[in-house]
C-alpha cells in the first residue's frame, strides 16, 4: 500500500500569498495527476491561531529572524495560514478529495513543519498511527515548501521506518540561507530517495 503526502498546498504559500513560495502553484496539476497512482491520499495544511508563536509579529521581531524557543532555534515567518483565513484554505485549483487532511501548527506555543511531528520532534501528529493501520508502508511526498515541511516530514517518515521518496518536480522551496541543499542533503542522508 502505498501513499501520496501532499505538503500545505495552500493560498498562503502560493503566489500572492503571504508566505509565498516562487511557483508554488506551478504543481497543482502534476499533484492532482499523481492522486491517481495511490492507494490513499493525505493531505496536509499549515493551520496557525491568531498570535501563533512563529509569527514575527508576535515578538515584534524581523521576519525571517531565527529565535529560541524550548524545543530549539525557530524562523519567524510573517502571519500565514491563520486558521479559517482565505490564507490557509487550499489552493482553489487542488483537488481535496482526500483520505485525511492532517492539520498542523495549531498548539499557539510550538510550530509544526513536519506531518508526524510539532516541532519538538516528540508531539506526534497521528499521522503515523493513521498510515500504520491503513498498512501504508511507501510514502511519496510532493508540495510545499521543499526545505522545510517537505523536508521534515520526509525525514520523519524515514526514520519512522516508512519508505520515502520526495518527487522533487511536483515541490517547490523557499531557499533560506541555503536551507535548500541543506534539506536536500538532509534528505538523502535520512535514506529518502529524491526523484
Amino acid at each position: 500500500m502505498n501513499a501520496l503526502l501532499v505538503i500545505d498546498v495552500q493560498n498562503d504559500f502560493c503566489p500572492g500569498g503571504a508566505l509565498a513560495v516562487e511557483n508554488g502553484d506551478a504543481i497543482v496539476p502534476g499533484i492532482n495527476a499523481a492522486m491517481a497512482d495511490h492507494d490513499a491520499v493525505v493531505l496536509t495544511q499549515d493551520w496557525h491561531p491568531a498570535g501563533h508563536s512563529s509569527f514575527a509579529s508576535t515578538h515584534g521581531a524581523d521576519v525571517m529572524s531565527v529565535t529560541d524557543m524550548p524545543y530549539g532555534p525557530q524562523v519567524l515567518w510573517p502571519d500565514h495560514c491563520v486558521i479559517g483565513s482565505h490564507g490557509a484554505a487550499f489552493h482553489a485549483d487542488l483537488r481535496t478529495d482526500a483520505d485525511l487532511i492532517i492539520r498542523k501548527g495549531f498548539r499557539p506555543a510550538i510550530d509544526s513543519y513536519s506531518a508526524f511531528f510539532e516541532n519538538d520532534k516528540t508531539t506526534p501528529t497521528g499521522l503515523e498511527g493513521y498510515l500504520r493501520t491503513r498498512g501504508i508502508k511507501d510514502l511519496t511526498l510532493v508540495g510545499l515548501a521543499t526545505d522545510f515541511c517537505v523536508n521534515y516530514s520526509a525525514v520523519d517518515a524515514a526514520k519512522l521506518g516508512f519508505n520515502v521518496t520526495v518527487n522533487l518536480t511536483l515541490c517547490r522551496g523557499i531557499d533560506l540561507n541555503g536551507s535548500m541543499d541543506a534539506a536536500l542533503q538532509g534528505m538523502k542522508d535520512a535514506g529518502v530517495e529524491l526523484a
